[in-house]
């Protein structure tokens, strides 16, 4: 992106033109598309993901993707790039879910979201850009975003905010030690708790187990490794903890409906 901030309004004139629509791609900043009325879907590392309104949804740094809308789909796709703005939450969870989508609640949350796009797309249309005021417009159109998501991914907990830092704590730990063959055990004795205490609070942050996040974050890492190295099967299998060729194999297959063979040979096509 040639510049460090864009917002596009998305209407049925901008349907071919808006990034994301047209063959999956991947690109290099972060973007956050709000979709406020239709009924558009999206395909990220091949897989559909169906969106209903009003929903924010978080497209990651290099994430193959293809965002689908039909002609009644209205919202706003926002792009930046991580020099622009600290990397928000949204990046942080990334690796450890397949997407970041989440229904914004009717009422006051939505209108929020959208009067700061309208703010934002006005600052951006003038001639000479205000990227200070956007910064700010931005950060706060983000913050909000991540109250949203506090909220829908740690609702039914009574301890959300310690439930929350004890989470970010596990994926700090996860970001270090994914790779080796470890249990949750092993995270709960790093985190001084119980497995079955940390499965609580996985499941009250994003309603996952300890053993799923942990499958996740390991699928995150071999689709980019399939599509970005040219390490064997055997070899990224081995490298995430998998003894087996065919141990890995089975279990991509099953998150993804491809063998890892198969999915390096369909993204690689889709990319090149």
């Amino acid at each position: 992106m040639d510049t460090p901030f864009a917002i596009i309004e998305l209407t049925a004139e901008m349907k071919g033109v808006v990034t994301g629509i047209g063959e999956p791609h991947r690109h290099d900043f972060e973007e956050v598309i709000i979709v406020t009325q239709g009924n558009p879907y999206y395909l990220l590392d091949a897989k559909k993901v169906n969106l209903s309104p009003p929903i924010a949804v978080y497209v990651a740094l290099g994430k193959v993707h293809k965002f689908i809308p039909d002609i009644d789909t209205r919202g706003y796709a926002v792009k930046y790039t991580n020099e622009f703005i600290p990397q928000s939450n949204f990046h942080f969870y990334s690796n450890s879910l397949d997407c970041i989508k989440y229904p914004l609640s009717s009422g006051s949350c939505a209108t929020d979201i959208v009067s700061l796009c309208e703010i934002m797309l006005h600052e951006y249309s003038k001639l000479e850009i205000g990227y200070k005021v956007i910064k700010h417009l931005l950060s706060a159109f983000l913050l909000k975003l991540e109250t949203e998501g506090d909220k829908h991914y740690g609702q039914n907990t009574d301890t959300k905010n310690g439930d929350l830092l004890s989470f970010n704590t596990f994926l700090r730990i996860l970001k270090e030690n994914f790779r080796e063959h470890k249990g949750v055990d092993f995270y709960a004795s790093k985190m001084n708790t119980t497995a079955r205490s940390l499965n609580n609070i996985t499941h009250a942050v994003l309603n996952m187990s300890v053993t799923e996040i942990i499958e996740t974050r390991k699928l995150v890492e071999a689709r980019q490794l399939l599509i970005h190295t040219n390490k064997t099967i055997s070899e990224i299998g081995f490298e995430l903890g998998y003894n087996e060729k065919s141990h890995f194999t089975r279990v991509f297959h099953k998150k993804t409906g491809l063998t890892p063979s198969d999915y390096k040979t369909k993204m690689r096509a889709i990319l090149a």
